[in-house]
């Protein structure tokens, strides 16, 4: 029998920093859903990436001090890469933009809708935002500012490429009117209404600034940067899986997704996608997340504190996925204690644990079943159809509950059943508790591997059942798989309960200011502006160069961490930002006289710099 197909996309994302929570959400809800198609035994093809043609990646490597843009994009590609393994993503394919096989795709389709005739030239005059990196109308505004990025756009007027759209407009309505298209119904009913006002033909081209992909017949220009970036959908996989049967999308590039992309598509003869899931903003506690308000959560620092999959959890369960919502990480410490800790890991360890000292490990043989065991039995039976649909109608938030609610069911049934005095008065009653309750526990990892990858695989190894549960069937999350006399594994805490010291912590105010200092502790510090007259490799280090620095006509010489991300020719001429008091040190048995200001992030470090040419031995203040 051949397996159905299911193609799942991220949007590609920029490149300008390293990925936040919004990111990890929506690459989150993505891998739910195609590790729940796997189970159900789909050919899944699950696609993220990253757009770097951007001028936003021109502007971040600038700002970083590089002057390598695909140096830079290489760089950031690693950390998001490694960002995607912490979270535990199982996505098949990785798209970047600057790669060879997507420039190809890029200027095969540019020609081919080109020679068409879909496309002119013309000259345009409109109101450009940088940050949408797109055009906008009056309509798209507020007190006369992108409503997005809340900025007014610039007059920008330029001879370019257009795309037809206006030509396929009663196509793409046709194809938004289908209900099934555009999730949720509200913006199916937005874009609908978009594309009822009138599509306009769209500039597919900018002047060439030396980044991006040169437009095929006319190099001048390159190609506009989300003409290049839609078409990572199809770059980025094997032709067999084409169509896509979901795209899942924020609700900031629903016009791009569901105008632009239909009518390219309807222009070369593809197929259109199948479906596409519009996601809404995360607030962080009840404020927009913002890197001025210094709220910007990184999903590492997440996942490190409280794990991955804790993480996952939150934001399956209490994101109304469709919808705008709020991250808070009170709340998520609350689900973990709550839910993972005293619901479900408390379920899974004392029934193995029970099994492992009283059992001798062997999942014992049961004795007659009475009401209470065909009652929970018939519960995990009919709760896993009941997830399965909930995923499949793209709702796997009710699913995850589904699921907890069932494991609360199973902690319920263990205490009524009190097997720790059942044991001493009826070992056979206790035999047929411990069977039922270790069919519940099977049945969970199944139930839990697409939310909780890591855990699920955890309960599946304690269980020393065969394989990984990521192998198993989802339909055989009903069946009772362990068989009596079955030996289990030794038990492990699943999810460790944090201590209320925690919780009170995540209470705190954010603006609360830690650690304050006056302006008499901060005089203290001499920085002072240098010029980097040479940096040298140091014999035996990795990461240390051996720098020159030139403040007020005096030479200091400073041992600086840079080497894996900074090339010596990177640094020299570069005014710096320099700690002169600082009480020397001896590094690698150099004298280090002094210490450079940096900034370091997932993306890397950066050295603090000038804006603009200053006298050397200025004060910085």
């Amino acid at each position: 029998m051949q397996m159905s197909k299911f193609y799942i996309t991220t949007p590609i994302y920029y490149i300008n920093d390293v990925p936040h929570i919004g990111h990890a959400y929506t690459t989150i809800v993505a891998d739910v859903l195609a590790r729940w198609h796997r189970l159900m035994g789909d050919d899944v093809f699950f696609l993220t990436g990253l757009d770097e043609n951007s001028a936003k990646t021109v502007q971040a490597a600038k700002e970083r001090g590089f002057e390598d843009m695909q140096k830079y994009a290489d760089r950031m590609a690693e950390n998001w890469r490694k960002v995607w393994r912490v979270l535990n993503i199982s996505n098949d394919g990785f798209i970047r933009t600057t790669e060879d096989r997507h420039k190809k795709t890029v200027k095969d389709f540019f020609t081919k809708i080109y020679e068409k005739g879909d496309v002119y030239k013309g000259e345009y005059e409109g109101r450009y935002c940088e940050g949408c990196e797109a055009f906008l109308t009056e309509s798209d505004l507020v007190d006369g500012k992108c409503s997005l990025h809340k900025k007014v756009p610039k007059i920008v007027k330029e001879e370019n490429y257009f795309f037809k759209l206006s030509k396929y407009q009663g196509k793409i309505l046709k194809y938004v009117k289908n209900p099934s298209v555009i999730l949720p119904s509200s913006r199916r009913s937005e874009t609908l209404s978009f594309v009822k006002g009138g599509l306009r033909d769209t500039s597919i081209s900018r002047p060439n600034a030396g980044w991006g992909i040169p437009v095929p017949v006319d190099p001048k220009n390159v190609v506009w940067v989300w003409f290049d970036a839609l078409l990572n959908y199809i770059s980025g996989a094997d032709g067999r899986y084409w169509p896509a049967d979901l795209h899942i999308v924020g609700k900031d590039i629903l016009r791009f997704h569901c105008t632009l992309w239909p009518g390219m598509l309807l222009s070369t003869g593809y197929e259109l996608p199948k479906k596409f899931l519009v996601h809404g903003f995360l607030t962080v506690d009840g404020q927009k997340m913002s890197k001025s308000l210094g709220n910007v959560i990184d999903p590492v620092y997440l996942s490190e504190k409280y794990s991955a999959d804790a993480v996952k959890y939150f934001l399956i369960r209490d994101i109304p996925l469709g919808e705008d919502g709020d991250f808070s990480e009170r709340v998520l410490i609350t689900r973990l204690n709550d839910e993972l800790a005293d619901i479900l890991g408390n379920l899974i360890h004392r029934v193995l644990t029970f099994i492992y000292s009283k059992f001798n490990g062997k999942v014992p043989k049961p004795g007659e079943l009475d009401k209470r065991d065909r009652e929970l039995l018939h519960l995990i039976e009919s709760t896993s159809p009941s997830v399965g649909n909930h995923i499949e109608e793209l709702n796997p938030g009710a699913g995850l509950r589904e699921i907890i609610k069932l494991a609360k069911s199973g902690n319920k049934y263990f205490n009524d059943s009190q097997p720790w005095q059942s044991i001493k008065e009826d070992p056979k009653r206790c035999a047929a508790t411990l069977y039922v309750s270790a069919q519940l526990v099977r049945s969970l990892a199944i139930m839990l591997a697409p939310y909780l990858p890591s855990a699920s695989e955890r309960i599946w190894v304690s269980l020393n059942l065969p394989g990984s549960v990521h192998e198993q069937r989802w339909d055989s999350a009903i069946e009772p798989g362990l068989k009596p006399g079955h030996k289990i594994g030794e038990p492990e805490p699943l999810f460790e309960k944090l201590p209320s010291k925690t919780l009170t912590e995540g209470k705190k105010s954010k603006n609360q200011a830690p650690n304050t200092i006056t302006e008499q502790d901060f005089s203290k510090l001499d920085i002072r502006i240098g010029k980097i007259l040479g940096a040298e490799p140091i014999p035996k280090s990795k990461k240390l160069l051996k720098l020159s620095i030139d403040v007020v006509g005096e030479h200091r010489t400073i041992v600086a961490g840079l080497a894996e991300h900074y090339s010596s020719e990177e640094l020299v001429g570069k005014q710096v930002a320099v700690v002169l008091n600082m009480k020397p040190v001896q590094l690698m048995s150099i004298k280090s006289e002094g210490m450079l200001l940096a900034a370091e992030d997932k993306g890397g470090i950066s050295i603090l710099t000038v804006d603009k040419p200053v006298k050397s031995g200025a004060k910085v203040r």
